[in-house]
C-alpha cells in the first residue's frame, strides 16, 4: 500500500499542501489542466521554489486577480461549482468534504448551519485552488493513503474579516477537535482554517512516521519566517510488511442512575462533537438493585480530558473511570455507485491491501430512500447488489 506520511512540523496551510504534493511528484501542468474545467476566472499559479529556513522548498502561489477577490461564496455555490465539472468522482468528493469541514467548523463559531455560512478567508478564489488542487494532487500520486503527524502548538491573534481572533483561530480550533497536538508554541498561525479541514479530510489517521520504504519527498513553503522553518513535509512510499501494530486509544467510563433518559442523545451528539470514536450504553445492575446504565466512550488518549468535561456537564454522574486500551481496526476507504436512486458512497474495510467488509454508507441511503419515497431497507440492496456487480466485473 502507498503511504503520504504529511510531516506537519510547521503547521499545514493550502499552499504548502500543494507545494509538498507538486515537490513529491505531482504535476503542475495537469494541476493546471485540472482546474481550468473549474470555470473561475481571475487567478494564475506559480510554482517554484525557496529557501524554509535552510530547507529548499516547492513555493506554491495562488495570484488573485483583485477585483474577483471580493467575492463571497456559499457552500451550495462552491459545491456547485466542483460538482459541475468533468473531475473524477474521487476527487468532487475530497474537495467538497474538506469544504463541508470547514463551513460546518464556521457555523459551529459563528451560531449558522453550514448551509448559510458564506466564506470570506476560505471562500475566496485561492481557497478554491488549495483545495480543489490538493485533490488532483494525491489522484495523480494514486491516492496514498494519508497519515499524519501530530500538529504543533502556536498561538497569538491575527485578524479577518471578522477582526482581531486568538489563534488557533475558532475555525481551525473546531476543525482540529480530537486530533493530537505536540507542543511547540510558536507566536504566529501555522495552521489555517483551510490547511486544518483538508488534513482533517485526508488524513485516515495521526501519529509518527509509519512502517515504510520512504520514495519520494516533497516540501511546501509557507510563506511567513517563524524561529523553524517553515515547511511541509510529505514523504511517500510503499508500507512495509511490518505486523499491524495496535492503536493506542482511552475508554471513559461512568455508571448513571438518575438521569432523564432523554437526555442521553443530546450528551452523545456532544461526546461525538468533541472527538469521540464510539459511543454506546450498556443497561447494568447497580447496588441496592437500582438498572442503571453504563455509559462508555472510546476516544484518542489526546481527547480524552475533553471528553470527561462533556460526560461531567451533561450527565449527572460525580465522576468518570478512565483506562487505557489498544485496537486494531481495518483500513477505509470510500467508493461510489450510481443506482437507480442515485449515488450512494460504499465504506471498503481492508486489511494488507484485501477487501474484508464493503456496506453502503447509512446517510446516503436514507438520504436516496427519503428523495424516492422507498423503503431505506430497498436502497441499501440497490447499492450493495451495484458494488457487488462492479467488483465481479473488475475481477
Amino acid at each position: 500500500m502507498t503511504i503520504a506520511y504529511f510531516d506537519c512540523f510547521a503547521g499545514i496551510s493550502g499552499d504548502m499542501t500543494l507545494g509538498a504534493l507538486i515537490g513529491a511528484g505531482a504535476d503542475p501542468d495537469r494541476l493546471r489542466d485540472g482546474l481550468a474545467s473549474l470555470g473561475v476566472a481571475g487567478y494564475r499559479i506559480e510554482v517554484g521554489s525557496r529557501k524554509a529556513g535552510y530547507i529548499e522548498a516547492t513555493d506554491v502561489r495562488v495570484i488573485v486577480d483583485a477585483a474577483h477577490h471580493p467575492h463571497h461564496r456559499g457552500l451550495a455555490d462552491i459545491l456547485e461549482i466542483i460538482c459541475s465539472t468533468d473531475l473524477s468522482a474521487a476527487v468532487k468528493r475530497t474537495a467538497g468534504g474538506i469544504f463541508r469541514r470547514l463551513a460546518e467548523a464556521e457555523g459551529r463559531v459563528h451560531g449558522h448551519t453550514p448551509e448559510e455560512v458564506h466564506f470570506h478567508e476560505v471562500g475566496a478564489v485561492d481557497a478554491i485552488v488549495d483545495i480543489v488542487g490538493t485533490a488532483l494532487c494525491l489522484e495523480m500520486l494514486g491516492w496514498p493513503k494519508v497519515v499524519a503527524s501530530p500538529l504543533p502548538t502556536f498561538h497569538g491573534y491575527t485578524r479577518g474579516s471578522h477582526g482581531l481572533f486568538p489563534l488557533p483561530a475558532p475555525a481551525t480550533a473546531e476543525l482540529l477537535r480530537g486530533v493530537p497536538w505536540r507542543k511547540l508554541d510558536v507566536e504566529g498561525e501555522l495552521v489555517t482554517p483551510t490547511g486544518a479541514a483538508i488534513i482533517r479530510e485526508i488524513a485516515a489517521e495521526f501519529g509518527p512516521l509509519p512502517a515504510m520504504r520512504v520514495e519520494r519527498i516533497g516540501y511546501g513553503a509557507g510563506k511567513s519566517a517563524f524561529t523553524i522553518p517553515n515547511a511541509l513535509r510529505v514523504m511517500i512510499g510503499q508500507e512495509t510488511d511490518a505486523p499491524q501494530s495496535a492503536a493506542a486509544v482511552t475508554v471513559v467510563e461512568t455508571n448513571i442512575d438518575d438521569l432523564n433518559p432523554q437526555f442521553y442523545e443530546t450528551a452523545m451528539e456532544k461526546l461525538f462533537a468533541a472527538g469521540a470514536l464510539d459511543v454506546f450504553l450498556t443497561p447494568i445492575q447497580m447496588k441496592k438493585s437500582r438498572p442503571g446504565t453504563l455509559l462508555s466512550v472510546l476516544c484518542d488518549p489526546a481527547a480524552t480530558e475533553q471528553i470527561a468535561g462533556v460526560i461531567l456537564a451533561e450527565t449527572s454522574t460525580l465522576g468518570v473511570r478512565v483506562s487505557r486500551r489498544e485496537r486494531i481496526c481495518l483500513e477505509r476507504r470510500w467508493e461510489e455507485v450510481v443506482t437507480e436512486f442515485g449515488k450512494v458512497r460504499i465504506k471498503i474495510g481492508e486489511r494488507a491491501g484485501r477487501a474484508i467488509t464493503a456496506s453502503p454508507e447509512y446517510e446516503d441511503c436514507k438520504r436516496a430512500a427519503a428523495a424516492h419515497g422507498v423503503p431505506l431497507r430497498q436502497v441499501y440492496e440497490s447499492a450493495a447488489a451495484t458494488y457487488r456487480t462492479g467488483l465481479s466485473r473488475r475481477g
